[in-house]
Order: structure tokens, then sequence, then C-alpha cells
């Protein structure tokens, strides 16, 4: 008996997609209209996909395949985010090259992708560790290093919209009078290229032999891979310069077709202010001032500074003889009575007093411990250590002291705050903890008390600027800062720029040399690798593993790979860190669009028909980091005119997290009764007991016990981890239920963005509708494979035609809506009605068959071939659906009497309300009998309600 067979029909369909690149998109820039969708770059893990992968790439493919039998051209990859730590611990504790082990697992996941029927156009497949993939990142990063960002520059892009700021050519940058010779020139480029190098503080994890950002570290100052102790230190890194473009990457979000949940949490992430800058005056060294008191600026040099400034203006960059500070709270600045700098700051040295050496040491030391996490956490209890010396707050000439506290980050800001303790809680508890003046600058619009108050009022405490109100002492003092040389109109972003170096071996050589002196120093120099030299290619190593300090592994690579020499002398050292996971995946969606281009990454012509991607799909953990990063990386290559769209992802969608199956648990007293997990009170002395799926059932929303339904049990799901051993493989479904039964759950399980629990008896249900569409079509009581006796070449009746034509309307809106779960729900509904039928027409099924195939697409395949078509349905035309086809003959409407429904009559849709309350005494005549009809209630199509007496 032919039963339905996903084991037989699935392969079968697999190799003629794959034999007959059935997918692939056109090459070329092909003609008509376009649609790209696109899933988040995977990384090939040793262990393949669980089941809550499939969930997103599901969605596209759904949407892809709509899409081509709609006439779109359909770019839909897929590729692998491979370099990364994952690959180099496992080849570190192996022994294995990480390149033998990521193409290991490469297959795997291509295997396992493809058994489930996705519609991938595997001619465009890459890899980030493909040499030619390596080759465009490195070219890509030598436009970011040959880049600066003039945030003046108005300009006009190519999609017609006019912008102020601009990613420009380095030799573009405007120089000084002041600076000259080759070597000032050089390293005033460098301190405005987008791609710089700093000794900033980072995170520091020896056990992974690497350096973390700081979204990488646990709030305990873990690894978050790993869970290995963090410490932070100051190392030389390569940074990126994204906060540049905080402003465009938070306002051209509007731009975009996200949801208001993922936009927020990226401006949020971005934390755009507008405030001032304000320079506090702090002296030169002692060492440079004869007879100057030790920590205190003297007056006579601060005046001196004070009328320099007047006339010189307030500089780019702030001189050693001054703290900058930004503000969002200019007006406050009165009722500043301390500083406090970030124990990394610059100034922490010459500040500090020989007095206070030892504790300012010992402080330091321990906030380098710390994570900063745990050191911005408002609950903690305030610590800091007094430098010794002051600083002169400049709108009042008063000399405040400077301190040191963990709580105020090198990385935020100038690194630096004043202390208004009257109108901060942070800075109040500080203040009061260690006895430092409060004073009262703003005061509150009601009776409430001014201390603590942190909104806007009227300035008190102020000189000659009280009695104004916080919103014009804001725009006064500005201006007059700004007048004084001291102070200037300043917008800050939360955002940091990125740390964009790994000491590791796994990932991306930079295309850098470092200059070398005669003693094999670094000199300072450096110069990218020329172009024509790309791609600079890992070295072959046999040891790469971290050494537990800081020198990356590929420090200690050939000599040949790691040196050259010019001809005349100068010796050079490549750059030895190694670009971030990250990279890859900023631009392959790019890099899809043109894979085997060796002239340029990706043709222009190319890329004005593809781009942006009309569909992105990806799990909810990359909502700001990658989509932050990967747009940084597009606005750079707009702004050079490598691409000619602003955004690179016009529609984003997060898929919802996959759960594994709900574990049952009861709970019973110390004599072993049960108590419903209802009544289990929050301290509970008793046994929490696992229950299995056969001893309960459901009731209502909760499931009960079968023996003793009054006890209800609690029911919860978690997150697919190995630990829990609840991780289901989607290999173990397919081999049981077919890929169609997989795909088709997962999207039946729950709306596309919830989360939704695991559950293989719903699988099985999803089967089951699988078969009964079998059965709907082919007779299984044959011996060979055949059509139902009830599919016949028919015209069809109105009421097959009605529930056809309403379920092409209905899949065809959901699909749109990306409402895939009740697209089933019509599709099942579709199948009930017909598979009772004695004449199933041909016309009826073969749109039902397209409808259902962006779904269940083996199964669609078979089904269209036994219907009698030679060819694949892959781009046959989606059915269209007419209006027309869709009126009901007769609509089914209740009778109720005194508002309760009594009964239920047929009545054509166009019957008036005399009709329809004689069809309706019908129903009820007998409940009617004998009674007097006060009021009779008639809506057209909606129903009859018959108020009585007696």
């Amino acid at each position: 008996m032919p039963r339905y067979d996903a084991r037989s029909i699935e392969p079968k369909w697999q190799e003629f997609w794959d034999q007959n690149q059935t997918f692939s998109a056109p090459q070329g820039v092909p003609e008509g209209p376009k649609y790209y969708a696109l899933d988040m770059f995977p990384y090939p893990s040793g262990s393949g996909l669980h089941v809550g992968h499939p969930e997103g790439y599901t969605a596209t493919d759904i949407v892809s395949r709509y899409k081509r039998m709609n006439g779109f051209n359909v770019m839909h990859p897929m590729g692998w985010d491979a370099f990364g730590l994952p690959a180099e611990q496992y080849a570190i504790e192996t022994g294995t090259h990480p390149r033998v082990t990521t193409y290991k697992n490469i297959d795997t996941f291509r295997r396992q992708l493809k058994s489930l029927g996705f519609s991938y156009d595997w001619s465009r497949e890459i890899a980030t560790t493909d040499i030619e993939y390596v080759r465009w990142t490195q070219w890509i990063f030598l436009q970011l290093f040959n880049t600066w960002y003039d945030p003046e520059f108005v300009w006009t892009g190519p999609d017609g919209q006019e912008r102020t700021g601009k990613g420009r050519p380095i030799d573009e940058l405007p120089i000084p009078d002041d600076v000259q010779g080759e070597a000032a020139i050089r390293a005033f480029q460098d301190d405005h290229r987008l791609a710089y190098q700093s000794h900033a503080p980072v995170n520091w994890c020896p056990a992974l032999g690497t350096v973390l950002a700081n979204e990488e570290v646990t709030a305990d100052g873990k690894s978050d891979r790993g869970n290995h102790p963090v410490e932070r230190r100051a190392l030389r890194q390569w940074m990126l310069r994204i906060t540049s473009y905080a402003d465009r990457l938070g306002s051209e979000l509007d731009d975009v077709d996200w949801s208001d949940s993922i936009k927020l949490l990226q401006r949020n992430w971005i934390g755009k202010s507008v405030g001032a800058e304000v320079d506090f005056y702090i002296g030169e060294s002692s060492s440079e001032r004869e007879g100057a008191t030790v920590g205190l600026p003297a007056s006579d040099s601060y005046e001196e500074w004070r009328t320099s400034r007047s006339t010189s203006g307030f500089p780019r960059l702030a001189e050693e003889s001054v703290l900058r500070v930004y503000t969002t709270r200019p007006d406050t600045l009165f009722g500043a009575t301390y500083m406090v700098i970030a124990p990394e700051h610059p100034s922490v040295e010459r500040l500090t007093t020989d007095e206070n050496k030892e504790a300012v040491t010992e402080y330091c030391r321990k906030a380098g411990l710390k994570s900063d996490l745990d050191r911005t956490d408002l609950a903690k209890e305030k610590s800091g250590v007094f430098t010794g010396s002051y600083a002169v707050n400049p709108v009042n000439g008063e000399k405040i002291p400077v301190w040191i506290a963990d709580y105020v980050l090198i990385s935020y800001g100038t690194g630096a705050i004043m202390a208004v303790p009257a109108h901060d809680e942070r800075d109040l508890e500080f203040a009061q903890q260690f006895d430092l003046p409060v004073i009262e600058v703003v005061e509150t619009p009601d009776e409430s008390p001014n201390l603590g108050f942190t909104g806007e009022g009227t300035a008190i405490n102020s000189g000659e600027f009280t009695g104004t109100s916080t919103a014009e002492f804001k725009r006064t003092i500005i201006v007059k800062l700004d007048q004084e040389g001291i102070g200037k109109k300043a917008v800050n972003f939360k955002l940091r720029d990125w740390l964009f170096s790994r000491q590791r071996y796994w990932g991306e050589p930079f295309p850098i040399w470092h200059e070398l002196d005669q003693t094999g120093n670094a000199t300072g120099r450096i110069e990218p690798v020329e172009e024509s030299e790309l791609p600079v290619e890992l070295p072959d190593m046999d040891d790469f593993k971290p050494k537990g300090t800081p020198e990356p592994p590929l420090s200690f690579a050939p000599d040949t790979w790691l040196y050259k020499t010019d001809a005349d002398g100068t010796r050079w050292k490549r750059e030895t860190n190694s670009m971030p996971q990250w990279a890859g995946s900023c631009w392959y969606y790019l890099r899809y669009c043109d894979p085997q281009n060796g002239e340029a990454f990706i043709d222009p012509e190319k890329e004005k028909y593809w781009l942006p991607v009309d569909l992105y799909i990806g799990g909810v953990e990359h909502a700001v980091l990658h989509l932050l990063y990967a747009r940084f990386w597009h606005k750079v290559l707009f702004d050079l005119g490598h691409v000619t769209c602003p955004e690179p992802f016009q529609k984003l969608v997060n898929q919802g997290m996959i759960l594994g199956e709900a574990e049952l648990s009861g709970y019973q007293d110390d004599s072993g009764s049960w108590i419903s997990a209802k009544d289990v009170p929050d301290r509970f002395d008793g046994k929490t007991v696992s229950v299995s799926v056969e001893d309960v059932e459901k009731k209502g929303e909760s499931f009960v016990l079968k023996d003793n339904p009054a006890i209800v049990v609690d029911s919860r799901a978690h997150k697919m981890s190995k630990s829990r051993g609840n991780v289901i493989n989607p290999d173990d479904v397919t081999a049981d239920y077919g890929a169609d039964s997989l795909r088709l759950y997962e999207m039946f399980i729950g709306p596309l963005e919830q989360t939704k629990p695991w559950s293989m008896s719903g699988v099985e249900g999803v089967y089951r509708f699988l078969s009964r569409v079998w059965r709907m079509v082919v007779d299984d009581r044959s011996e060979e494979v055949t059509l139902n006796a009830a599919v016949q070449d028919v015209e069809p009746n109105d009421d097959q035609l009605r529930i056809l034509h309403k379920t092409i309307k209905a899949v065809t809106e959901d699909i749109e809506k990306l409402s895939f779960n009740t697209a089933i729900s019509r599709m099942m509904e579709f199948t009930n009605e017909l598979s009772g039928q004695d004449v199933r027409p041909k016309a009826i099924l073969e749109p039902f068959v397209l409808l259902l195939s962006p779904f269940a697409p083996h199964l669609a395949e078979e089904l269209w071939q036994l219907l009698g078509h030679k060819d694949s349905l892959a781009y046959a035309e989606w059915p269209k659906y007419d209006e027309s086809k869709m009126i009901e003959s007769e609509v089914e409407i209740p009778v109720q009497i005194k508002g309760k429904v009594r009964g239920r009559v047929k009545v054509a849709p166009d019957a008036d309300q005399e009709t329809m309350i004689a069809a309706a005494k019908s129903v009820v005549a007998d409940q009617i009998e004998g009674k007097e009809i006060i009021k009779t209630i008639a809506v057209p199509g909606r129903m009859v309600n018959f108020v009585i007496k007696g």
C-alpha cells in the first residue's frame, strides 16, 4: 500500500534540485523584479544543527519559493562564518588544525541543510575562511584604514538624500598649518583614520589567550565563552572608529522596516546625548614650575591659561594641563564640588601626590580586576581614593579635589567627570561616604526637596545665572563657555569604538606592516600592504596555541612570513594580531551577489540590482552588535562610492527561540502526598518530583495527574542545551517523520517571532496532516502509486471553487505577513473539506499543491508529478484568487431566544429580514409556540434574536 513515505520521496527531489541547480539565481544582471532573502550567517559548530536552527531558515525558504512562483529573480544563498574561537579551542585541545575541523563542520552543516530541502543557491556558497574571501575582507579593512570622517561635509548620495557627515579618503584630510614635517603629518592622519591603534585598557583573558570585547565578558568578570577569569590590561589594539557614524547609525534606522523593539535596542546601545565638553584646569606638572604647591594649580598660571584660551578658543584635543569632561547638565557647573577620574586615566600618575601614591596604586590594581558591569553597578558600595591634587572649576574659580573611582570608565566619555552630588544619586552617595561638599544649584518647580533632584527647574547658587530656567541656562552657559574657549556644545554617545583585534591564530591577518629600527623595535610607523599583494594568508604553523601572554601566536610565525626588508634596508614586521570573528560577517551579504569576482568585492551593476537585502531573518541575540557592525561597514562603503544603498538590510525579522520539550514536575509533602502546583507556597520544604508525560492529561490550560485530576503539575520548557540533555537533532526528526514534517511543524507551532516549546507529539500531528494530503490525491489502497479515484478531470462546483479561492487568498496574505502558522491552518481546513468529497477536481487540487509547496516542497513536487506535470513546480505560477468566486451561496446564522443560541439556519447571504425571520421561526417553532414575541432583531447575514414573553 503506497502510504506517504517521506524517506523515499525527499531524497529523490533533493537530488533532482541539486543536479538541475533548480534554485540558482540568474548570473549577470537579470531583468525583472528581484527578491533577496537572507539568513544570518551560521557558525558551523562541531555539534551540527539542532531543531532551533531551521526555524528562521524555513521562513526565508517559504518566502523565497513563494517569490519565485510570483516571477521574482530570487537570491537565497548560504555560507559560513568560519573563523573564531570555538574551532581554534577545539584545535588546541586535539592538535588538529582549525582549518580541518572547520571544513569538516561545514560539510556536516551543508548535508543537514540539504536534507531539509532548503532552496539555497549553493553555487554562491562562501566561507569567511576562503582565501579569496579573506582577500576582500582585508581590502575593506584598508578602505577603513585609508578613510577619515568629516562630520561637517554636506553631500547628496546616490539615493538622492542630502546628508551631513561623510567618510572621505585620508589624503583629503586638511592638515593644520602647525602640523609640519612628514612624521607629524602621518601622525595627524593616523589620529583621524577609521582604523587606528590604541593602547587603551582591554579585557584580557589568559585562558583564551585573547582580548575580549565588553559584550563578551559576563557580569562577574568571566569570559562569555568558557567562563574563564578576565582581567584588565593596557595593550596595543586595533580599533574601528564606529563612533564617527553613531549619529547616522541611529537616525537612519527610520528608513528600514525593522521592529520598534530592535530599533530601540540599537538606539539605546548608541546612546546619543547632547551636552557640553568643559575643561577643568589642573595646571602644569610640578616638575615644570618652580615653587608650585603640590596638588594645587597656581593662580597665576590659571589666569594665563584663561587668557590664552579666550583668544585661541577651545582646542580639539585637551592639553595635559586640563581634565576634559562631558556633561549633559552644564547648568549644574556651579554645583561641581569635586572631580572623579577613571583608574586608567592618563593623568592619574601626574595628579597623584607622593603621600597618596601607595593608596592610589593599590586601588587602581584592584579596579583592573573588575568588569565594567561590576564597576558601574548602582547597588554596589561606592569606593574611591583621593589623588591629593585639585582642579579649578572654570565657572567660579573654585579649587575642587580630584578623586579616582572605579565607577568612572575610561571607555565612556572622557574618562573624567565633574561631580554634582546635590543632583546626582551616585555622586551624592560618594560625597556622603567621603564627606565631600554638596551645593544645591537647581530648585525644584514644586515644594519637593532640592537635594537629589535630577530634573529641570530654576538655577540657585549659580552666580549671575541664579533665577534662570534650566533650559535657558543650558543655552547661555554653552555660549559663554565657547566664547571663553573653555567649553563647547557636544554630542556624546554611549557607543564605544569597536575593539577590532584578537591575539589568536584563527582569524584574518591584518594587511599592515610595522617599521622596525636597527634594534628590532617598532618605530611607530605603519604601512598598509599593497592591494596587489592581497590576500595576506595565514602562515602554516604547527604550534598555534596562545602562550598565556599578550604576544599573539602569529608572533611566532616563520620569519619568511613575519618580516620583509626593502631595497633601502628598511625592515618591516607584519601585524601579529588577527581580526575578530565579526569581520567576515560584516559584509558576506555583498559577496553572495558576486562570489567569483576576482577583480572587485562586488560588481557595481550587481550591487545596484540585488541590494539591499529584502528580508533578513535571524536570532535576536544579534539584534545589536552584528547588525550595528555590518551597518557601519556598509555606510563607510556607501560614503566611498562602493555601494549605492545606504542600508544593507531593508526588512529584519528575529525569529523566536524554540525551547526544549516541556518538563513536567509535581510536588509532594513530607508524607508523600501530592500538592497541586497552584497551591505550592513560595518557601516549599517538600519534594519536587519529575512526572512522566504518560501520567498526565491536559485540563484547560494546565496538565493534571490522570489518577488525580485535582493535582496540577508544573510544565516548563527550557532553552535547548547539552547540559539539560534536551537538544533535538533534526536528523532524528527527519529520519522518523521527514523534512517536510519538521519544516511544517516549526512554522505551525506558533507565530514566527514568539518563543515556543518543542513537542514531538506536535511533529506527529503535522505528519498526520501531510499523510491526509497524500491520501487526498493518492489511492493508498492500490498496490502502485496512482491517483485516487476521486481525483477527476472535471469542472469544480461552486462550493469547491469557493473554498479554493478563499484558501488562496488567505495563504497568500499570510505569507506576505510572515504569518505561516495561520497559513498552515487554512490549508488544513481545505484538506479536511476536500478529503471527504467523492469527486476532487484536478483544477482544485493542483492550485492547492502549489500553495503547499513552499511549506512542504518534497511532498508537493511528488504530488505535482502525479497530477501529470513533468517539470518541477519551483517556477510554476502562484495561484491567483478571484473575489467573485468567494461569495457564499448560503450562510449559517444563529437563531437566539432572549440572547441565547437555540438553533442555526442557513439563508442566502443577501436574504432580507423577512426571509431570515421566517427561516429562523421554523428552526425554533417548538420553543416559541404559544409564547408572545415582544421584539424580533434580525441582522442581515449575522443573526436573528426573538425576545419573547411567557
